[in-house]
């Protein structure tokens, strides 16, 4: 067994790593960057080396410094996790020829799946479907044109050597095919120094099934069932469960032999993931799901074929690459019961999930159901990496009631002034089409706005009003001056003299809040805005949120449904910085110029791309907001920007 594991990742899966290797016995290894000098993984490890800089390209990605790292502490092994180098098979036989055991499976494996045109071919030649597509060596853009042409719009570009959503792109109509393949190219020549692409048919009801596998040197290869990772937006997982809804026991046993056969078609060892894509317009059925990719790496989302399986698969993949056999047979394994998570990212749905960075001021997540996560109260969320706050994940009897604990943990999610999309995630959870598991990978973007309402309840208000009325209580009412009713300080609504008032700042907006008592000491009748809705109201009714009244400048903070409401009394509120004058093209975040496409003078139409922004492994288009001359360029490409700067001026046409 190995002794010493040094881990090539950060985050939340470098935590999950160590905690199965110290079960183990296991001493580990941590790597950082110079913005994770404080993180927990850093903390949670036995040891921990500095490998550079904070973006990742002169860190976590530099493989000669993780190799060096793992020489100098004396570690045996390097796990990789997902993401960075987890399926670089340049970087596999590196930590194999330098003595070290890698964590993984072999490179001659990962290269096999690693171009998804050549995975294809391998695929159609082991009896595994596949998606109707292009898949030829010819890039350029005429054929690449010609091809989609041929398949028939819409139709998905996708980056040869992609994963984890990038370098995909669904094209709706020929004229957006050109400028969709550019940006596409760009994104994977970024993320993966590759920028071949492949054409696939684009499935109109697609459901994404996967299928965790796991092989080891002796010749084994096993499944674990199946994964359901319906729940995108824009290509990114957001809710995942297992087993699949729907999925019945016949196309069960053919989709997982059909993984295992991908597998055994590579040789592969350790633990991998086989995609298919399903047409889901008459349900799951065998002849409709077909072979997209295979990850060779573990999963983000592995946790849920852990929870319904009761295997560990980080141990797994640790003593597999210690030479062992896979533990249990085929028939040893089965399903227990429902599992689902849910991927808590530091993102603003309101602003178009931009990413939301800064320091965690008041971070909890609650103590129900399994929690991953590598940040705490007082982490930083940097712009250089994923924006994954944490992974939520509950295991129940059956799906109806592992939706409900989900939602329930969303709900209580609390975290400020970075933003998150909890809410979102609850209402994602509590949408019919989800219960009834009407799924298909276009859904998300199907519902729209709908989704993202996260606006404060009366339940808010009251509960704000009650804060309040403690705060009056302790020191605000003159007890002097204001008239006692029923025995208690204060006034009565609609008595005289006129109702004790106050302005209210919620969220930036102001509302007009009156208090009076009613008829014993702990109560009191609120209005807010006029409106006389609201019941009598004892402090705050804690099935609606949880208030945190340690902010600072006389601010509470309410959490109701997963997201934080900002309550002031003490001064006004305006609705966030400072706008630009019209036609300002402000930065929506902090971030690197990656593209600029207009110059001084230029003349531009609404809607045409001014320039490009990357942040949080992300591109974010801005465009004209309407016809004018663009004056006052102030980025270049390469530049890094802060949040709310001025990128450009779009003089309006007369």
């Amino acid at each position: 067994m190995i002794k010493k594991l040094l881990i090539a990742n950060r985050g939340e899966i470098a935590c999950r790593i160590i905690r199965t290797a110290r079960e183990m016995g296991v001493a580990t290894v941590a790597v950082y960057s110079d913005a994770d000098a404080k993180a927990l993984h850093v903390r949670q490890a036995d040891e921990a080396v500095h490998i550079g800089p904070s973006p990742a390209a002169e860190s976590y990605l530099v493989g000669e410094k993780i190799i060096a790292a793992a020489k100098e502490t004396g570690a045996e092994a390097i796990h990789p996790g997902y993401g960075f180098l987890s399926e670089n098979a340049d970087f596999a036989r590196a930590v194999i020829d330098a003595g070290l055991i890698w964590v993984g499976p072999k490179p001659e494996s990962i290269e096999a799946m690693g171009l998804k045109d050549a995975a294809k071919e391998r695929m159609i030649a082991a009896g595994v479907p596949v998606t109707p597509g292009y898949l030829g060596e010819d890039q350029s853009v005429e054929r690449l044109k010609k091809e989609a042409d041929a398949i028939g719009y819409p139709v998905l570009i996708k980056a040869v050597a992609g994963g984890g959503g990038k370098g995909m792109r669904k094209v709706d109509a020929p004229e957006n095919f050109e400028a969709d393949l550019e940006s596409c190219r760009r994104e994977a020549k970024a993320s993966f120094s590759n920028d071949e692409v492949l054409l696939e048919k684009w499935i109109t009801s697609p459901r994404h099934i996967e299928v965790q596998v796991f092989g080891d040197s002796h010749g084994n290869v096993v499944h674990l069932f199946e994964r359901d990772c319906s729940l995108q937006r824009r290509h990114q997982k957001v809710i995942e469960e297992a087993p699949a809804p729907g999925m019945d026991e016949a196309t069960r046993e053919e989709i997982c032999a059909a993984a295992v056969r991908a597998a055994k078609a590579v040789d592969y060892e350790g633990a991998g993931t086989i995609e298919f894509i399903a047409d889901a317009s008459e349900g799951l059925r065998a002849d409709r799901i077909f072979f997209m990719e295979m990850n060779t790496r573990l999963q983000v989302e592995h946790p849920v074929t852990e929870e319904i399986t009761g295997v560990d698969l980080v141990e797994w993949q640790l003593r597999v690459a210690s030479g062992e056999p896979i533990p249990l047979k085929q028939e040893e394994l089965s399903i227990n019961g429902h599992a689902i998570e849910a991927r808590l990212y530091a993102e603003d749905p309101a602003k178009g999930f931009l990413p939301s960075t800064g320091r965690l001021e008041h971070f909890d997540l609650g103590d129900e159901g399994r929690i991953e996560t590598s940040v705490e109260e007082g982490s930083d969320i940097s712009p250089f990496y994923d924006p994954m706050i944490a992974k939520l994940i509950v295991h129940a009897v059956d799906r109806n009631t592992a939706i409900s604990d989900l939602a329930n943990v969303c709900a209580g999610v609390e975290v400020y002034p970075v933003r998150s999309n909890a809410s979102f995630l609850v209402n994602l959870l509590e949408m019919d089409e989800f219960g009834s598991a009407q799924l298909d990978t276009g859904l998300i973007a199907a519902k729209g706005d709908a989704l993202l309402h996260s606006e404060p309840s009366a339940a808010v208000e009251m509960a704000a009003a009650s804060w309040r009325i403690e705060e009056f209580e302790a020191k605000d009412w003159d007890r002097d001056i204001l008239p006692k009713a029923n025995g208690v300080f204060g006034f009565r609504l609609n008595a005289e003299p006129a109702l004790a008032r106050v302005a209210m700042h919620l969220n930036g907006e102001v509302r007009h809040l009156s208090v009076a008592a009613t008829g014993d000491d702990d109560r009191f009748a609120v209005e807010v805005d006029g409106r006389q809705d609201f019941s009598e109201v004892t402090h705050l009714p804690t099935t609606h949120g949880d208030v945190a009244d340690d902010q600072p400048d006389g601010e509470i903070l309410i959490f109701e449904r997963g997201a934080a409401h900002v309550v002031s009394f003490a001064r006004e509120r305006g609705t966030g910085a400072a706008s630009a004058a019209d036609g300002a093209i402000l930065s929506p975040m902090p971030g690197k110029v990656i593209a600029v496409d207009v110059s001084d003078g230029q003349a531009v139409k609404a809607g045409d791309r001014l320039m490009v922004l990357e942040a949080m492994k992300m591109e974010h288009a801005l465009t004209a907001p309407f016809d004018g001359t663009v004056t006052q360029l102030a980025a270049s490409e390469g530049g890094q920007v802060q949040v709310e700067a001025v990128l450009c001026v779009v003089e309006p046409d007369e």
